[in-house]
């Protein structure tokens, strides 16, 4: 069975965009600057509202995530992040 490692990014979406999600009423978390492994139990959307991270699939290519990118996340995906500067992210699940 393969599982997705495919991680969707729009780079600066619309403040439209980001109103028809509803983004703003999405809970808040923030980490330092860190390194650790996790796996998505279910896809998550995020919106980074500070930070620059490397997103690295198990068995995949890194992937740049930065302040004002809208990425989701599928669910089943284990990967490493390596956060470069302190993120704090709008976030949902499922």
């Amino acid at each position: 069975m393969q599982s997705t490692t495919e991680i969707k990014i729009i780079h600066q979406p619309t403040q439209e965009k980001l109103n028809q999600l509803g983004v703003s009423k999405w809970p808040i978390w923030t980490k330092e600057v860190s390194e650790f492994p996790w796996t998505y139990d279910e896809s998550e959307t995020c919106y980074l509202l500070e930070g620059d991270v490397i997103v690295t699939p198990v068995n995949g290519q890194p992937v740049q995530v930065k302040k004002g990118d809208l990425v989701t996340f599928p669910a089943g995906m284990s990967c490493t992040w390596n956060i470069k500067s302190d993120v704090r992210k709008h976030y949902k699940f499922g």
